[in-house]
């Protein structure tokens, strides 16, 4: 393939535009955010269910706090009820007494009843701080996860400001190629990422492979518009004055 000397040369300006679209491109894929704002999101998605269980454990409490309130709202009314007849002086002796048993067994039940709703009260006590504790880790991670993706958010539009200016400055140079060299050029630097490189100092500027003197021998007897390419890694290899021939 044959392509003028000062057109070959102008493919290192390609291959830099290539090579700052792959860089771009490269850290578009891997900026540290994007870890950041996964492993946010399951700390939060974990924080929100740890949330979720406490406030319905708390929910679970308060009906029982509330069956138990009622049942000893019952016990009262009960033994009210009893006291109340029992002054009335309208009972025989039997039932007075089988009254003052009742009276004391209601007693005895409505102090485990109270005791049962201290100890359940001090549950939900417990489980309030819990979810108040576990609230503020959701609000926390949720937080650092907007950060996160703020700061992600930034970087994007910077590289895709930098992508936009690479591409239009790629898209100037094209047009400077016969279609035989760009072709060559594009199949290599899709197979192996680096379509042409520098011939500088005996070493391609692609693969840093160092050539033997019988290679050199040949690239220098070569006519200037022959397109050469390194027998390593196939980019075209540009020779310049660096190129030490």
């Amino acid at each position: 393939m044959k392509a003028e000397p000062a057109v070959q040369r102008q493919l290192l300006e390609l291959a830099k535009v290539d090579a700052e679209l792959s860089r771009t491109a490269h850290r578009r894929r891997t900026l540290p955010e994007l870890a950041e704002i996964d492993a946010g999101e399951k700390t939060a998605r974990e924080r929100r269910d740890a949330l979720v269980s406490v406030e319905t454990a708390a929910s679970d409490l308060d009906r029982e706090v509330a069956r138990q309130e009622k049942e000893i709202e019952s016990v009262r009314a009960r033994e009210d009820r009893d006291r109340k007849l029992l002054a009335s002086g309208s009972v025989n002796s039997k039932q007075m007494t089988d009254i003052e048993h009742e009276l004391q067994t209601l007693q005895r039940r409505q102090s485990a009843l109270e005791d049962d709703l201290l100890e359940l009260m001090e549950q939900r006590e417990a489980l309030g701080l819990d979810a108040q504790r576990t609230g503020a880790e959701v609000d926390k991670a949720e937080a650092e996860v907007a950060a996160a993706v703020a700061r992600r958010d930034e970087a994007f539009k910077d590289l895709d400001t930098t992508r936009a200016r690479r591409e239009e400055d790629r898209a100037k140079l094209l047009p400077r190629f016969p279609e035989p060299l760009l072709k060559l050029y594009e199949r290599v630097r899709e197979q192996k990422g680096i379509g042409a490189a520098l011939l500088r100092a005996r070493r391609c500027g692609a693969c840093q492979l160092e050539m033997d003197r019988n290679t050199i021998a040949e690239i220098k007897a070569a006519p200037e518009d022959d397109v050469i390419q390194c027998e390593n890694c196939g980019a075209v290899l540009v020779r310049t004055m660096e190129s030490g021939l």
